[in-house]
């Protein structure tokens, strides 16, 4: 009797306010589309919290101070997106920075993301995807609750749930000690690629790094 092939375990260190982690996802995704085969191992993503901001405050700040205070303005952080947004274009996400109006706490989005990930790890990716796009593309303030349970509605989680989950002071603590535990594993950018928990990959690197990556933690696995 042929036993069923171990899972693939990839842990994905991101902020939903990093434009480069939605690019890493599509790179991640077409990584693994190349890999596909009848006898590959079973894929089980999961994505772990990390703030490029936690000291903004819950109700977020305005985008325009944001970028003035970070790039020293809109016309700077416009020059510094362009190469992102040519980078979305290649691997088909249409950002449209100018939509985003307020720049958001994300500790809320993660609590949303983790919540998903326990009720269903699988179905959790359209929520992912959709809080991205939400962001980056709509300029959805993903720091209002409301807006993340229409999220997690439209994700095809029940909205009711998830705005009461959001509403309630659940996971926080749990958000907080994977982010630390990720700074002290010496984490301090994102998209951060964990295979099989033994090999790491940092950034949103091109689908073949990525798919070298996954193949030397498959051949790894004892």
């Amino acid at each position: 009797m042929t036993s069923a092939p171990a899972s693939l375990s990839i842990d994905i260190v991101s902020d939903i306010v990093c434009p480069w982690c939605y690019v890493g996802k599509r790179r991640l995704e077409a990584a693994l589309a190349r890999r596909a085969s009848d006898d590959a191992q079973p894929v089980q993503v999961r994505w772990l919290a990390f703030q490029l901001n936690p000291d903004i405050p819950a109700g977020g700040v305005d985008r325009r101070s944001y970028l003035e205070q970070k790039f020293g303005g809109p016309e700077r952080a416009k020059q510094i997106y362009a190469r992102i947004k040519a980078a979305g274009d290649e691997v088909g996400i249409p950002f449209d920075f100018e939509r985003i109006a307020r720049q958001p706490n994300t500790v809320n989005a993660h609590r949303l993301i983790a919540w998903a990930q326990d009720l269903d790890l699988k179905a959790s990716d359209a929520l992912i995807e959709r809080l991205f796009r939400a962001y980056f593309v709509d300029g959805t303030d993903i720091g209002d609750i409301d807006k993340l349970a229409g999220v997690a509605g439209d994700a095809g989680f029940d909205a009711t749930a998830a705005r009461a989950w959001l509403a309630s002071d659940a996971g926080r603590t749990a958000i907080e000690a994977e982010e630390q535990h990720s700074r002290a594993l010496g984490v301090n950018g994102v998209p951060f690629f964990v295979f099989n928990q033994r090999l790491a990959v940092s950034g949103a690197q091109p689908p073949e790094v990525l798919l070298e990556a996954i193949e030397q933690a498959e051949t790894t696995v004892s």
